[in-house]
């Protein structure tokens, strides 16, 4: 599909479902749950013990949880009669993580405040823990969403990004939600930790958009390493850092990596890479760790707004895997 098209389904999208940030503020649970983040908080701390991975993988659940409906919760929920998870999505089967993790801050919250704190909420304050954790920026995390009783696969599907997804594209993609390029590179940063599995990536080492030839804006010792990680008929699943120098930290070598053609994955690469992109100019104000945290602070708040739940709308799941109110149900069947 072309970025023309893209960026027409998704305006239609958009206006469907709206954007607001109306109602959310930092102070929603001062009086309801007013420990609710140092109880989010202490989790998390207890899950890095043996999990160093963990903070990353939390920051994407909100950020696909966000760019689907808006940032309602819908991305925690299993199959049931009613819906098709998320969870099976292309952009996410086998690759989205630590569910157990939210699992355990929804019952630890619900011990202290039952019915109080929304699951999309977790989400949004993990996320703000998770960086601060690994010595990134903390800022105000703005509270009071509540959680979708349904999910929406289809645009799962199609509306999330993808790492093997051209600059053009992804950009499209965020630009409806009124996030800007410079939105884009900051939340991009957020590949400054965690892991990343072969089969994301490895076309570039190999096979270049079906050239044949690795792809040329990967630095070639870089490349070199990459391969014996991941070699081309090798196991798909298996994980490298995003960042070869401080994996588990949240700082300023991502852009620094990209400047040296070392990004990972095609979609950070081309932050950099793509001649005259506006782009540009941002990675490499960004090398400043300062300017990037504040950014990267700003942009989260501006993500954490897309289409929330407000008001009467939705619920306070007890269960952040299933809606109030349903049993057990055995999944949908693949076809």
């Amino acid at each position: 599909m072309s970025s023309s098209n893209i960026l027409i389904v998704l305006v239609i999208f958009i206006s469907l479902f709206g954007m607001s940030n109306a109602q959310l503020n930092s102070t929603f649970y001062a009086n309801s749950c007013p420990n609710i983040s140092r109880i989010v908080r202490g989790v998390i701390q207890e899950a890095l013990r043996s999990d160093p991975r963990i903070g990353a993988s939390l920051i994407r659940l909100h950020f696909h949880d966000c760019f689907v409906d808006g940032c309602d919760g819908s991305l925690l929920l299993d199959n049931s009669s009613s819906i098709r998870t998320e969870k099976d999505a292309d952009p996410n089967v086998a690759s989205v993580r630590g569910f157990d993790v939210v699992d355990n801050i929804k019952t630890a919250a619900e011990n202290a405040c039952r019915g109080v704190v929304s699951c999309a909420d977790i989400l949004a304050i993990a996320s703000e823990a998770s960086v601060s954790l690994a010595g990134g920026p903390s800022w105000n995390v703005l509270l009071g969403r509540r959680d979708s009783r349904t999910a929406n696969f289809a645009a799962a599907s199609r509306f999330l990004p993808r790492a093997s997804e051209g600059l053009t594209n992804i950009t499209a993609k965020f630009a409806v939600f009124n996030l800007s390029v410079t939105d884009l590179v900051a939340l991009s940063g957020a590949h400054t930790f965690g892991r990343a599995q072969c089969f994301t990536f490895r076309e570039r080492l190999y096979n270049f958009n079906g050239t044949g030839n690795p792809d040329r804006s990967l630095d070639s010792s870089y490349r070199t390493t990459l391969r014996r990680i991941c070699p081309q008929n090798g196991d798909g699943t298996i994980v490298t850092n995003l960042d070869l120098s401080t994996p588990d930290r949240f700082d300023r070598n991502y852009f620094t990596n990209l400047q040296e053609n070392r990004g990972l994955l095609q979609s950070d690469q081309e932050l950099f890479s793509t001649n005259g992109s506006p782009t540009v100019p941002i990675v490499n104000d960004f090398t400043n760790q300062r300017r990037f945290f504040a950014s990267f602070a700003q942009s989260m708040i501006k993500m954490g707004n897309i289409s929330p739940l407000t008001g009467r709308r939705g619920e306070i799941r007890s269960d952040c895997k299933r809606v109030n109110g349903a049993g057990n149900w055995v999944g949908w069947s693949s076809s």
